[in-house]
């Protein structure tokens, strides 16, 4: 199984991949990751007690890999908790690269099923509240656990 160690300014956060749920959107952010997209990127959008946001190649939230990716919402994993790893998009099957980490269920739960869950972290949940806007995600790395 493999998992993403997400490497920022703050310290690492390890994330569990939701592989039967969400296929294509783990599949997209691994080769993102192995091509180095993600290194020196930072998260653009902090919003406390909601979600930490990053993966915009030009730091604005408008950019984004040069494509599109179907969302997928039908899984059994298809809920917004501390920790989701979820695609961030501009409107259905508009993702691509940006990705967004949930603080907690309470601000997040009308985000089910519209957006792709496709992971959770697993180890360094507390990195998730020292992010602050600006921080650089250093690298992703994915890994076999």
């Amino acid at each position: 199984m493999k998992i993403a160690e997400i490497h920022t300014v703050k310290g690492i956060m390890k994330v569990a991949f939701f592989e039967e749920d969400a296929p294509g959107t783990v599949a997209n952010f691994i080769k993102l990751s192995e091509e180095g997209f993600y290194d020196g990127l930072n998260f653009h959008r902090v919003l406390p007690n909601f979600v930490i946001q990053g993966g915009c190649p030009d730091g604005t939230g408008a950019g984004g890999p040069g494509y599109t990716i179907k969302c997928e919402l039908n899984g059994n994993n298809q809920y917004h908790d501390k920790g989701v790893l979820s695609m961030a998009h501009a409107g259905k099957d508009t993702g691509g690269s940006q990705f967004f980490i949930c603080h907690n269920r309470q601000g997040t739960q009308h985000l089910d099923r519209h957006h792709t869950c496709f992971g959770k972290v697993y180890e360094g949940l507390e990195i998730i509240e020292q992010i602050r806007q600006g921080d650089e995600i250093e690298k992703v790395v994915i890994t076999e656990n």
